[in-house]
């Protein structure tokens, strides 16, 4: 359902298409809502865009939801697996009104299109 490949494999992968397209990722991982809502606090003013895979809190975290809104960055939401075809309760995203996309079912490579246009958008507008 989540393919084989390792966050380090995910990670690198999305680095290296990074440098090819002149951006500059930070990567960050945690169970915990209130790290992440940490994270995305003390980063936000020197980030450009986030791309985002709630996991579990995209059904229910509203804290996070607010602090991707309040950060005022672009936001796209990714899941590698597709939750428009799993269990009803999957299907909904509270994180999804918010977001310019959501990628959903494409694996590793869903990281790699939100990084395609989150770039592109950002190029776009300056």
């Amino acid at each position: 359902m989540y393919g084989d490949q390792t966050l380090e494999e995910l990670e690198s992968m999305v680095v290296k298409r990074a440098r090819e397209l002149g951006a500059e990722i930070l990567a960050f991982q945690s169970n915990s809502e209130g790290a992440l809502i940490d994270f995305i606090q003390a980063e936000a003013p020197e980030a450009a865009g986030i791309i985002v895979n709630p996991g579990a809190l995209t059904h229910y975290g509203l804290s996070l939801r607010d602090a991707l809104e309040d950060s005022a960055l672009p936001v796209i939401e990714v899941h590698l697996s597709d939750i428009h075809a799993r269990e009803e309760w999957r299907r909904k995203s509270v994180i999804e009104p918010i977001t310019r996309k959501q990628i959903s079912g494409k694996g590793g490579q869903g990281y790699i299109d939100a990084l395609e246009i989150l770039v592109a958008e950002l190029k776009e507008s300056k």
